[in-house]
């Protein structure tokens, strides 16, 4: 079953899309609150966006923008607007595909058939994201996101907060994380590794995460 996020703010659209979805087995959240559409996106997960334009306080573009930090999830717009330059904005901004309003509903389910054909999410070995106290990890692009901010990951400090937040709640030894490193053809001894943490918990408390990381003493690191 297909999760599908609806971000469309005319309510008779947004229910009447919402409705139908449904009847065709797939699983619909709509979007009713348009301030913090990123945290509903993080908890949802979608398989696939529908995104309308025209929203309030910011439009479809800057969502599109900012799911597309974090997320390679197929993006349809549906919008009133018919001008060529906003296709191809939507479509230069990551969109997926674009059907104008009025549409058919049986049109818009096939096009979002294609699309998840396309993207073949089904047939994924892991998603694309994992997530710990709000804290998410992006695995095809390196980034980690924490309340609308992002910041960028070297490889170190991608495998370093992979294998922390696999093990949330945990204790991981250095001698651990060392060999998970070493085995990715990277060596590092034991003062890089603690370089590589310190950079790690800075890049974290810019992103609004300060003491992500807690030092067990003789033990390792522990991502609470």
């Amino acid at each position: 079953m297909y999760n599908v996020m609806i971000i469309e703010d005319d309510f008779k659209i947004r229910t009447m899309i919402h409705d139908y979805l449904k009847k065709w087995g797939f699983e619909p959240v709509a979007v009713e609150q348009f301030d913090n559409i990123i945290e509903q996106f993080l908890g949802c997960n979608p398989h696939l966006v529908l995104l309308d334009i025209n929203l309030p306080s910011y439009d479809g573009f800057y969502w599109c923008n900012k799911i597309r930090q974090i997320a390679d999830v197929p993006i349809i717009f549906i919008s009133s607007r018919t001008d060529n330059m906003d296709i191809i904005m939507a479509m230069n901004m990551g969109g997926d595909d674009f059907i104008q309003k009025p549409f058919s509903l049986e049109v818009l389910v096939a096009k979002m058939n294609a699309v998840l054909r396309r993207s073949q999410r089904a047939d994924e070995p892991e998603k694309d994201l994992i997530s710990a106290g709000g804290l998410v990890l992006n695995i095809q692009n390196s980034t980690a996101y924490y309340q609308n901010e992002a910041v960028s990951l070297t490889k170190n400090e991608f495998h370093i907060l992979y294998i922390l937040m696999k093990k949330t709640g945990q204790i991981v030894a250095r001698d651990d994380l060392m060999k998970a490193l070493w085995e990715d053809e990277q060596f590092i001894d034991d003062n890089t590794l603690t370089v590589n943490i310190n950079r790690l918990r800075k890049k974290l408390e810019a992103i609004g995460l300060a003491d992500a990381i807690v030092t067990k003493k003789r033990q390792g690191y522990l991502l609470p």
